[in-house]
């Protein structure tokens, strides 16, 4: 097993049509889209971090488009949609892909995954005589499961390495314990010649050392280092003195 270098990385960076932009208009109006002009992505993981409200999910979405996948989320294969509010960046996006190809690929959301379930049922009823999709997710429908356990049946058995994982906030519904074993499966993945771009809140998801974190602020998109970011400053502070941050904080 052996991880991704800059030369074979699935996607090596993002450039943005900064002369065709339409501004004035969402999602030309976020702030890391205004002095955008080329993101270099991390052969293994690169991480989008930021407050609600900045674009995170937004920029995810537009290079899980502009590759391919449905927005909604799945595989390349799923094409459905439970309601079109996908926005248009996807449109002045260009991605420099690298000199090979991944073999597994699949589009993680967070906020739209009952649908990627739902429709994964359907075409098991639609196509019976073909092998069920649900099977490489464990043969268990993900709306028998609990929220967390059908978000952590996708990563630990449908995820098959060699693969291309764009993640939209992985750690939702996941406990502290299940967000420490997707950092591990991350891992195994990378090991596995896996690229993943990531949009987390997480300190702990965001930890892995092979990977590239990028904060988008106000005044746009800069790299970091995980100590540095807000996340884990604060969760430092909260448990290294929890009962003086909590008297401020109740005051």
């Amino acid at each position: 097993m052996t991880n991704l270098d800059a030369s074979s990385q699935y996607i090596r960076s993002v450039r943005l049509r900064q002369e065709q932009l339409p501004h004035g208009t969402f999602p030309f109006t976020l702030p890391f889209v205004r002095d955008l002009d080329e993101l270099r992505l991390h052969p293994n993981i690169t991480y989008v971090i930021g407050e609600n409200g900045m674009g995170k999910s937004t920029l995810l979405e537009g290079i899980a488009v502009a590759y391919g996948f449905n927005p909604e989320g799945g595989t390349l294969n799923f094409n459905f949609s439970s309601f079109d509010s996908h926005s248009p960046l996807d449109q002045y996006l260009r991605l420099v892909k690298g000199t090979d190809r991944p073999t597994d690929h699949f589009f993680f959301r967070a906020e739209s995954y009952y649908n990627v379930a739902t429709n994964i049922e359907e075409l098991d009823r639609e196509f019976p005589r073909l092998p069920r999709i649900i099977d490489s997710y464990g043969g268990i429908s993900l709306h028998e499961q609990s929220h967390g356990e059908s978000f952590f049946s996708a990563f630990m058995k449908r995820f098959s390495g060699n693969g291309l994982y764009i993640l939209d906030e992985p750690e939702a519904a996941l406990s502290p314990l299940r967000q420490i074993s997707l950092l591990a499966r991350i891992n195994e993945l990378v090991q596995d010649r896996s690229q993943f771009i990531i949009s987390t809140h997480s300190p702990i998801v965001m930890a892995h050392p092979l990977s590239k974190i990028l904060q988008i602020t106000e005044d746009g998109m800069h790299e970091t280092t995980l100590e540095e970011t807000e996340h884990y400053s604060i969760m430092k502070q909260f448990f290294d003195d929890k009962d003086r941050l909590l008297h401020h904080l109740f005051q």
